[in-house]
């Protein structure tokens, strides 16, 4: 997977502000800070109980942290995962308990440190590819057990890459400059006035589940305001839109049954919708191996999110010209011939492994890279242990026109009272040539 995300935009702290922060800032938060050279002799440690590495491996697994440091097919969690950005590439790191590539000579506290502060061992600040401005909620005995599960996989011997990034973007002195905007420092602090489901929920979507950098959008100075989170926007380089949590005109999730919520995070597919893309790929590394119990507190948390005016539905954007007429009838001749078999012509699909179409928010939504998309590429849900042969979307892209593409995406978010705008054969185009991993 690309970073999950992975919203990786969010160190790039490029603007004059953010040059002017980092002088101002340099006095007082040095680039690295005195480190004691490890030792040669291995450490001594209490040797971790079973107990505790497995609950580690299931916060690693609520972490997704195979996503970024395991490259397909290579040995878990040696690093060396190429993250592609436009200023260059960075390279996730091995920390497997190897002592001399990996993260074997380190101790639980510098672990956590880490986690907690987004600096490394030696002191030199993150780029936030890896997600530490969620990760510093996570308590310091969940950041144990997941530092004990990381010692017990085998150590693997492979020397880290170095990021691969163009001047100026090297330069990590920027960082603090988006550090002192963007990164607040601290534990998830429980709301008291919410249930004990409720806070659980919080923790995993706001820490180990890092949930919010796909999901809010990313501004003009590369960071994300806390004022916009779970406000959806694209993936920078993925090319996929994550919709807002907090509308009810994209997600939807407020106006949805607590198990369809679940259905989806767990299982890939509910009655609503079905997961694709990167959303497909957190399922499978991630959500689908967590409890019943916390994935049911995520859901309670995420429909708590979307303000219920926001439910309200537009007017119909479909121009009512020549034109936009004709490309109506060219989307749903293209529908009845390539999509009504699985998705029926009343828009209504055969749920759950045929989402249905007709009033389908995400299918609305302002951003339709999605459903283009899914048109050209097609897809599949992942294989879940409560969903192990899903059903899938074959690609249009070798079969259907630019024009073609955007008549029938024009013709699913009009039709059947869909209310959403009318898609471009240009924009069709734009997102056909791009890099799928």
């Amino acid at each position: 997977m690309q970073m999950r995300g992975k919203a990786w935009l969010a160190w790039l702290a490029i603007g004059a502000m953010l040059l002017v922060a980092a002088q101002a800032s340099a006095q007082t938060a040095p680039l690295s800070r005195p480190v004691q050279p490890s030792s040669p002799s291995p450490i001594s440690r209490t040797p971790a109980s079973a107990t505790l590495i497995e609950r580690g491996k299931y916060l690693a697994q609520a972490g997704d942290c195979i996503a970024c440091h395991t490259v397909p097919g290579k040995p878990i969690f040696s690093g060396n995962r190429p993250l592609p950005t436009p200023f260059g590439t960075l390279y996730s790191p091995n920390i497997t308990p190897d002592r001399k590539h990996g993260i074997g000579a380190w101790t639980a506290t510098e672990f956590y440190d880490m986690m907690h502060t987004g600096r490394g061992r030696d002191g030199k600040l993150l780029y936030p590819a890896m997600p530490f401005a969620s990760y510093t909620k996570v308590t310091r005995a969940d950041s144990d057990a997941i530092f004990a599960y990381l010692m017990s996989v085998p150590a693997v011997a492979q020397e880290n890459r170095p990021h691969e990034l163009r001047f100026p973007y090297n330069n990590r002195s920027l960082l603090i400059g988006w550090r002192t905007l963007y990164f607040q420092q601290g534990e998830y602090q429980p709301d008291k006035t919410k249930s004990v489901e409720w806070n659980r929920g919080a923790y995993l979507v706001q820490g180990l589940g890092h949930c919010a950098m796909c999901h809010t959008p990313i501004n003009m100075l590369g960071g994300s305001s806390e004022a916009q989170a779970f406000q959806g926007g694209l993936i920078p380089m993925q090319h996929w839109y994550a919709p807002s949590l907090t509308s009810n005109r994209e997600a939807g999730l407020g106006e949805w049954e607590l198990k369809d919520i679940m259905d989806l995070l767990q299982v890939g597919i509910s009655m609503r919708a079905t997961v694709y893309g990167p959303m497909a790929e957190v399922t499978y590394n991630s959500l689908q191996h967590l409890s019943d119990e916390d994935i049911r507190a995520m859901a309670v948390y995420l429909k708590s999110l979307p303000d219920k005016e926001t439910s309200v539905r537009g007017p119909s954007q479909l121009p009512n010209t020549p034109e936009a007429i004709q490309a109506f009838s060219e989307g749903r001749r293209v529908y009845e011939a390539k999509c009504a078999t699985c998705h029926r012509s009343d828009g209504r699909g055969k749920p759950p492994h045929y989402p249905p179409l007709a009033n389908n928010q995400s299918i609305e939504m302002t951003s339709a890279v999605n459903a283009i998309r899914m048109v050209l590429n097609g897809g599949y849900p992942p294989g879940t242990k409560k969903n192990p042969m899903p059903y899938g979307m074959p690609p249009f892209a070798q079969e259907l026109s630019d024009v073609e593409v955007a008549a029938v995406v024009t013709y699913i978010r009009t039709a059947w009272g869909n209310r959403g705008a009318p898609v471009t054969p240009r924009e069709a185009n734009a997102l056909r040539s791009v890099h799928m991993e």
